[in-house]
């Protein structure tokens, strides 16, 4: 059965892996200044970001069971390094490969 709670976390987890993208996305940029390492549009929207998937967290869990909510969150650590290869090239090692597999095979084990 369908439930809208459960797509709002998916989307909220969606959203807190972009924004973990966008803050490592400034961090590995140089700036002349100190301060313009935290007054950028990297870290600024990346912060937003999160913001925002913390109030979709906070509606999800309204209608979602909170036994669900740390196996939906664990999706993050499936999607960061899936992101990080994908937007910013980065390699994906056997033991990442090896850590994501044993994420989904957790996830799997308890839905089961």
């Amino acid at each position: 059965m369908f439930n809208p709670y459960m797509l709002c976390l998916f989307i909220a987890v969606f959203i807190a892996a972009v924004s973990q993208i966008l803050l490592k996305k400034g961090a590995s940029k140089k700036y002349p200044v100190w301060w313009r390492e935290y007054i950028n549009p990297w870290v600024i929207g990346g912060y937003g970001l999160l913001f925002g998937s913390m109030l979709l967290d906070i509606v999800a869990y309204t209608g979602v069971e909170y036994k669900n909510g740390p196996v939906m969150e664990s999706l993050g650590n499936i999607l960061v390094p899936l992101l990080s290869f994908l937007l910013l090239k980065e390699k994906m090692t056997p033991r990442k490969i090896l850590g994501t597999i044993v994420i989904v095979c957790g996830m799997i084990v308890f839905y089961m």
